[in-house]
């Protein structure tokens, strides 16, 4: 490859945290000088603030789940990949996977880019079985294969996946999110209508089984009980919003997503994140960065971030476990104060600028352009080679 590279990021998911992450890492790149662009739905927030940042998209119309329209999907994104002729394929989440991989090659006529996969958390924790041996075969079919934590390699390797890992920890924009102060705080309770001394516990993420607000609201009673002022905000869409809001009671509210969850986090007292599965959770920095103490399941992606001293791991789906921890960070504010100064602090080594300039040394060193990246070992599991991180 000469010059400067032609990169293609390709993603379904248009709103929440991947499509976020596709739009900052394109700003980067650009920045850098290359061609970059964007085969994604034509809904959703991702669209716009492309267009709005003057970065090209190609519309790809694809769905959530595996399923008949799938060799579409892939027919349609070969195509695209044929017009715009990058050197760089970028593949971000399980649909973009699987229809970028489903055809070996990806292009005819000779030009073949690189293939790039970032998994985001692995899709068989979300559709079963079928989707691990898929991940199994396309693998072969990935040139490189970036995980955005080393819990979301680790597991990749357990589960027998053979591919060419490397780990690119997810990061905040720490110019973005900062630590909110006490009148900061007051602030963003007058805005959204919350009371100054109500103990709040907050829930940012998209409403579905893999973020586990069913767990915390099983949970809120027994909060409740011990904690009668507090309450309970849970921000954000998904497909399991309807039934979570029959589930609600006293004390709990719902919020639409928002583009800017900055004011919620600045109004929190503790931030929960109940969730079954992670790639490594963009809100959990967040609210970190913001110096917020974490409650969060004891899973990969979760637990390489809230550390000691920033909150609680408690183990995933355990209603008692979940509900005791949220509590005593709801009645204990010196405890929620200490915790979320230490939250801050640990977001410091979290910045989302180091994180881009480190895949990007990644790319163009498999593209066969001149740059560099430190490597560190990480031991493998059960005996696969070791990958870089």
């Amino acid at each position: 490859m000469n010059g400067l590279p032609r990169v293609l990021h390709v993603t379904q998911p248009t709103t929440a945290g991947v499509a976020a992450y596709v739009a900052d890492v394109c700003v980067d790149q650009r920045a850098r000088g290359w061609h970059v662009a964007v085969a994604c739905p034509d809904v959703g927030d991702l669209p716009e603030r492309l267009a709005g940042l003057g970065i090209a998209q190609f519309p790809w119309e694809a769905g959530r789940r595996p399923g008949l329209r799938t060799l579409d999907e892939a027919r349609r994104l070969r195509r695209l990949v044929q017009t715009f002729r990058p050197d760089i394929v970028h593949l971000h989440s399980s649909k973009a996977g699987l229809a970028g991989r489903l055809w070996p090659g990806l292009t005819r006529k000779g030009h073949r880019p690189l293939v790039v996969f970032q998994p985001h958390g692995w899709s068989w924790q979300a559709v079963g079985r079928p989707s691990l041996w898929w991940e199994r075969l396309a693998a072969r079919r990935t040139d490189l294969l970036v995980c955005v934590g080393s819990g979301e390699a680790w597991q990749g390797l357990a589960a027998r996946i053979r591919g060419p890992y490397r780990v690119v920890r997810n990061g905040v924009d720490l110019t973005r999110f900062r630590p909110a102060d006490a009148e900061e705080k007051a602030r963003a309770r007058t805005r959204l209508g919350v009371g100054q001394d109500v103990p709040l516990a907050v829930c940012v993420g998209r409403v579905t089984r893999q973020k586990g607000q069913d767990v915390l609201l099983a949970a809120w009673p027994r909060i409740k009980a011990e904690c009668p002022r507090a309450e309970l905000a849970i921000v954000g869409d998904g497909d399991r919003l309807a039934k979570a809001r029959r589930k609600g009671g006293p004390g709990v509210r719902f919020t639409y997503a928002v583009d800017d969850p900055r004011n919620w986090y600045a109004a929190a007292d503790v931030v929960v994140l109940p969730s079954r599965w992670e790639g490594l959770s963009l809100t959990s920095l967040e609210a970190m960065a913001m110096g917020r103490p974490v409650v969060a399941s004891d899973i990969p992606g979760l637990a390489e971030v809230v550390g000691p001293g920033a909150g609680a791991l408690v183990p995933s789906e355990d209603v008692r476990a979940l509900s005791e921890a949220v509590r005593e960070r709801l009645t204990d504010p010196v405890l929620a104060a200490d915790e979320g100064t230490m939250a801050g602090r640990l977001a410091l080594g979290c910045d989302a600028a180091d994180g881009f300039a480190q895949l990007a040394a990644l790319v163009a060193e498999a593209a066969g352009l001149p740059a560099a990246v430190p490597e560190e070992e990480v031991p493998a599991v059960a005996g696969e080679p070791s990958i870089r991180r």
